[in-house]
């Protein structure tokens, strides 16, 4: 029989000081040089994105003096991580697995190795996992199912997100960019989160359990929304910088439209409705909806259609205003926001759901508490 899965620990991490929109050329420098028409395009949207994604305050791993990096991703992650321990009661050196998730990575070894050591833990099992929004998901979704089959017994998962990275002015070939590219730099984030899983085997359930996890790839006919232009091997740097290849762009407006919207509803809610026929539950008993979408616009359209099956407005629960959008992490964030400032109710249900554009990769998970 399975055994039973509880979060018995959360953390997050932002880096520096809250900034709002204003300044947040500042920190990733400002746009100059970019073709004509693209620049052109970059400082009539600019004033317009302040509204459309009503974000107050973004957090960047950026001393706004001297430009340099203050975080990175593992550090970032060892600090949420210890945040989480401490809820959990929990020292390092008790943990016996490590997940990590974040949209993409280059470095050897693996972040979840450096994660292990930061953290001073000798010996465990450890894993890696890179899909964009879904990887904080996917790396939920091997812990949970590690614990309840009994290989493991504490895990520790984590994702974080340096976005910043690859967002500064500096970073681009200014000739070559392109408004997919630009627009990003008000969607994003830097942050880390972690929970604690534990494997409880009483028959007496106190607390808040992982119940289901979710995991598709509706991509396989759809061309890609989001990504660099990279091939599955290394290139000289110069080459890649020369030709642009190493620019993050996403498609906005019609041309994501047409692929996240389909004729029958959103690739969204059909992902939704197929991780609730897996594992049906009480609609009615969702206190915590939380929804992984970078803009306020977006997550309000979706709940458009949540409403139409039964799932209550109300239920949304999103702190991209007083966070940004940090990727892949803000999904263990919110569930840390959650867990220290709100409150549940004896059989509340809390769900999570994500749609990732870079292959629309989609992803989410069901916890109760009792």
């Amino acid at each position: 029989m399975p055994i039973s899965v509880k979060i018995t620990g959360t953390g997050h991490f932002l880096p520096g000081k809250p900034i709002p929109f204003g300044e947040v050329d500042s920190y990733l420098g400002s746009i100059e040089g970019a073709p004509p028409k693209t620049d052109k395009w970059f400082r009539r949207i600019k004033p317009l994105m302040s509204e459309m994604l009503d974000i107050d305050f973004y957090h960047f791993a950026i001393d706004s003096e001297t430009g340099g990096f203050t975080e990175d991703n593992v550090s970032m992650s060892v600090k949420a991580a210890l945040k989480a321990l401490e809820k959990a009661k929990l020292k390092a050196s008790d943990i016996d697995f490590i997940a990590y998730g974040s949209a993409h990575q280059h470095q050897m070894p693996t972040a979840s190795v450096r994660i292990q050591e930061a953290l001073g833990i000798e010996h465990c099992a450890e894993i890696s996992i890179h899909a964009n929004c879904t990887s904080a998901y996917k790396a939920l979704m091997v812990a949970f199912d590690g614990i309840r089959l009994g290989r493991y017994k504490k895990a520790l998962v984590l994702s974080s997100g340096m976005s910043s990275s690859e967002l500064r002015s500096s970073y681009y070939n200014m000739a070559l960019v392109r408004k997919e590219e630009l627009f990003l730099r008000y969607f994003l984030s830097d942050g880390a989160g972690a929970l604690i899983l534990e494997a409880d085997v009483s028959n007496q359930k106190s607390g808040l359990y992982l119940e289901h996890c979710h995991n598709e790839s509706i991509g396989g006919k759809k061309p890609s929304a989001m990504g660099n232009k990279r091939p599955a091997y290394y290139l000289n740097p110069k080459y890649e910088y020369d030709h642009g290849l190493h620019h993050l762009a996403q498609m906005f407006n019609e041309d994501l439209s047409l692929h996240f919207n389909e004729a029958d509803g959103s690739v969204f809610i059909k992902g939704l409705k197929r991780m609730l026929v897996d594992y049906p539950i009480e609609l009615n008993r969702i206190k915590y909806f939380q929804v992984n979408f970078p803009s306020k616009h977006i997550s309000e359209m979706i709940m458009d259609e949540c409403e139409g099956m039964g799932i209550g407005r109300h239920t949304l629960y999103t702190k991209l205003q007083t966070m940004g959008y940090t990727g892949p992490p803000m999904v263990f964030m919110c569930l840390d926001k959650i867990m220290n400032e709100e409150a549940f109710n004896k059989g509340d249900i809390l769900i999570s759901f994500v749609t990732e554009v870079s292959k629309f990769m989609q992803a989410g998970f069901i916890c109760r508490y009792y």
